[in-house]
């Protein structure tokens, strides 16, 4: 059976690494491997396939940047030559990322399958590009893999067929649990920035409500230096919040305990992730992946796709509204545990994708 698989974005990358590895252990599969190029720098793809032990990627179509209508019509343009020229038997996508859309959607006019990875998952917000990319590919897949009982709850009160919803747990859970157990407190990361364990915040914001709007940097920008006043914060940049930063002025005058860096390789992150005191993101992949390593998240957001962290006491959103609630939420966070919960299957996901297909 041949899966072309399409990534864009480093979350995918990490997604597909389980996947892929069982579809080659399977002996059953050829898999063809688009990367869009959504994210395109060593940091943000390269590292990822390297240490991951992924296969390179069969075409790299090169289209970043741009609004999300030129963005997403060049890669649909893009990946329909390469279905054309390669002919799968299915297209295979992950998570909520233009890339996403953009495979999902040529595929459809083809008359391919869809396999939706991180299918049903909902924030309820529509001001939210991912949020679109999401209910867009879960309509027109036809397997669709969700992470969660409320993801797939979502898609039956959309009306979808229960033949086409598979509930095999959250591919992420895999992949922490095998390379998590790589990585320990003596790691390079620690050790370049002089921090033990448990002594520190690590915060990381790429999404564009927050990025784009001035006001709600500010907000994170004066929390974050509010924090840094009494624990140090590390902050690895997305090239949007860096550029983001230096466009309000505040990127050059950032407290001395605010520690930048460059995006991060994903062993090099899981360390920081694993002995952070608290988290501090937009993200929704590293929300899940502070539970795996059962540290406290403060979500910087109106709302989060990962509802049954709030519930459990896991994580807590916090809008980005005023530096006082914030600061205020992520200081409450600070040693709290959540409840014993485990919503996110048994680490099988993968390998129970890959007997459905």
């Amino acid at each position: 059976m041949k899966i072309l698989t399409v990534l864009g974005a480093r979350p995918q990358f990490i997604k597909a690494s389980v996947v892929s590895y069982s579809m080659r252990q399977s002996g059953k599969f050829e898999e063809v491997l688009v990367h869009t190029g959504q994210h395109f720098d060593a940091n943000m793809s390269e590292i990822f396939f390297e240490e991951l032990s992924m296969q390179k990627p069969d075409y790299f179509l090169d289209i970043n940047g741009g609004g999300h209508g030129v963005m997403t019509g060049r890669m649909l343009e893009k990946i329909e030559k390469v279905l054309l020229i390669e002919k799968p038997d299915a297209v295979l996508v992950y998570g909520d990322t233009n890339s996403t859309l953009a495979g999902a959607l040529a595929a459809a006019k083809l008359q391919l399958p869809v396999a939706h990875v991180e299918a049903g998952l909902r924030s309820f917000n529509l001001a939210m590009p991912e949020e679109i990319n999401r209910i867009l590919t879960d309509r027109i897949s036809h397997w669709l893999f969700t992470p969660t009982a409320a993801a797939s709850a979502n898609l039956h009160r959309e009306g979808v067929a229960s033949i086409e919803i598979k509930e095999v747990g959250d591919v992420m859970y895999d992949v922490a649990l095998h390379y998590g157990a790589r990585v320990n407190a003596t790691g390079r990361m620690l050790a370049y920035l002089g921090l033990p364990p448990a002594s520190y915040v690590l915060a990381t914001i790429h999404r564009a409500e927050n990025t784009d709007c001035d006001q709600r940097l500010e907000v994170i920008v004066d929390s974050l230096e509010s924090i840094a006043l009494n624990m140090p914060v590390v902050w690895p940049l997305h090239p949007r919040t860096r550029g983001a930063l230096q466009r309000i002025g505040r990127l050059a005058a950032l407290s001395s305990n605010i520690r930048l860096t460059d995006p991060l390789g994903y062993l090099d992150m899981v360390q920081l992730e694993k002995y952070a005191a608290v988290i501090a993101t937009d993200s929704g992949g590293i929300q899940k992946e502070s539970f795996f390593y059962r540290v406290p998240c403060v979500t910087l957001r109106n709302e989060t796709e990962w509802g049954e962290l709030v519930d459990s006491g896991w994580n807590r959103l916090a809008p980005p509204l005023s530096a006082a609630s914030v600061v205020s939420a992520i200081e409450e966070a600070i040693g709290s545990i959540g409840q014993p919960v485990e919503p996110y299957g048994k680490g099988d996901a993968a390998q129970k994708i890959v007997n459905a297909l």
